[in-house]
C-alpha cells in the first residue's frame, strides 16, 4: 500500500514537472519563438496557452510593444563647422522575432547595435546641415531623414524604427565659453556705439539750441533796436513839432529835464557855474515863465 502511494506520488510529481515544462502562456504584449535544441521551430503571435515538448523545447519571449534605446551622447561637427554635443533617443518595435533572434538574440544586444547605427546616421546627416537648419522648422525633415536612414540596417535586425529624436543639443563647454565671450564683446561694442551716437546727437541738439538762442537773441536785439530807433524818431518828431509850435515852452521843458538830471534829491549836487550862465536863466526869472530873465542879486 505504501509502495503504491509512493509510486502515485512520484507519478504526480513527474506529471507536474512535465506540465510545467510543457505548458506556457503568451500574453497580449508578447510574441514568442519556440526553439528545439536551440534551433527555431515555430513562432507564436497570438496570446493564450500553448504546449511545447518538455526539456527539448524552449520558449523565447519578445516584447510586442514599443521599446526605447538611448544612444550615448556624442559630438557632431555641422557643415558650418560648429560643434554640438547631441543627446538623442529612439523608439523601435520588434516586427520579425525570428530575424531578431538570429541577428541579435537579446534586447540588450539590439540596443547596442541600434545605438551605433543611430549615432552614425546622426553624424552623417547633421554633418551636412547648418545650426540654423537644425533649430528651424527644417528639423522635422532632418529627423525624418535620420529615421529613414536608420530603418534600413534596423530592418535587417527584425526591427522597425518608430522615431528618432534629439533630446538635447548643446555647444561643448569650451565652445560655449568662446561664444559667451564673443557675445559679451559684441554687446560691449554695441553699447559703445550707442553711447557715441547718443553723445553725437546730444552735441548736435546742443549746437542747434545754441544756434537758435543766438538767432533769437539777435532777432530780439534787432527788434529792440528797431523799436528804439522808431521811438527816438517819434520822440524827435514830437520834440520838433513841439519846438516848432512853441519854441519857448520847448526850451523851458528841456531845461527842466536838465535840472532834474543834474540836481539830486538829497541836495548833494555841487555845480560851479557863473550866475550869468544860461543854465540858470529860468531860475533867474522873477515869475518863473520862459523868457523873463533877471540878474541875481549880489
Amino acid at each position: 500500500m505504501n509502495r503504491t502511494l509512493a509510486i502515485v506520488g512520484v507519478a504526480v510529481i513527474l506529471l507536474g514537472v512535465l506540465a510545467v515544462n510543457s505548458l506556457f502562456v503568451v500574453s497580449q504584449t508578447q510574441q514568442t519563438l519556440v526553439l528545439r535544441f536551440g534551433e527555431y521551430k515555430r513562432q507564436i503571435q497570438e496570446p493564450g496557452l500553448n504546449v511545447k515538448f518538455p526539456f527539448i523545447e524552449d520558449a523565447v519571449y519578445y516584447e510586442r510593444r514599443a521599446l526605447d534605446v538611448d544612444p550615448p551622447k556624442q559630438q557632431v561637427i555641422l557643415s558650418d563647422q560648429k560643434r554640438l554635443d547631441v543627446d538623442s533617443y529612439a523608439r523601435y518595435r520588434i516586427v520579425d522575432p525570428l530575424l531578431f533572434f538570429q541577428a541579435v538574440r537579446t534586447e540588450r544586444e539590439a540596443r547596442a547595435r541600434l545605438s551605433a547605427i543611430i549615432n552614425s546616421s546622426l553624424r552623417r546627416v547633421l554633418g551636412s546641415q547648418t545650426l540654423f537648419n537644425i533649430l528651424s522648422e527644417k528639423r522635422v525633415g532632418i529627423m525624418a531623414d535620420i529615421r529613414s536612414e536608420v530603418n534600413g540596417p534596423a530592418q535587417r535586425l527584425g526591427i522597425e524604427i518608430i522615431e528618432v529624436r534629439i533630446r538635447r543639443a548643446d555647444y561643448p563647454d569650451e565652445t560655449r565659453e568662446n561664444i559667451y565671450s564673443r557675445m559679451k564683446s559684441e554687446r560691449e561694442r554695441e553699447a559703445r556705439e550707442f553711447r557715441a551716437q547718443g553723445f553725437e546727437q546730444a552735441q548736435k541738439i546742443r549746437a542747434d539750441a545754441d544756434k537758435q538762442r543766438v538767432i533769437i537773441v539777435a532777432e530780439s536785439q534787432k527788434q529792440a533796436e528797431t523799436l528804439r530807433g522808431q521811438g527816438d524818431a517819434d520822440a524827435i518828431k514830437i520834440y520838433a513839432d513841439a519846438f516848432g509850435k512853441d519854441p519857448e515852452f520847448f526850451a523851458f521843458y528841456r531845461s527842466m529835464q536838465a535840472y532834474r538830471n543834474a540836481i539830486t534829491e538829497d541836495g548833494s549836487t555841487t555845480m560851479v557855474l557863473s550866475p550869468d550862465s544860461d543854465f540858470f536863466r529860468f531860475f533867474n526869472s522873477v515869475k518863473g515863465t520862459p523868457g523873463a530873465q533877471s540878474r541875481p542879486t549880489q
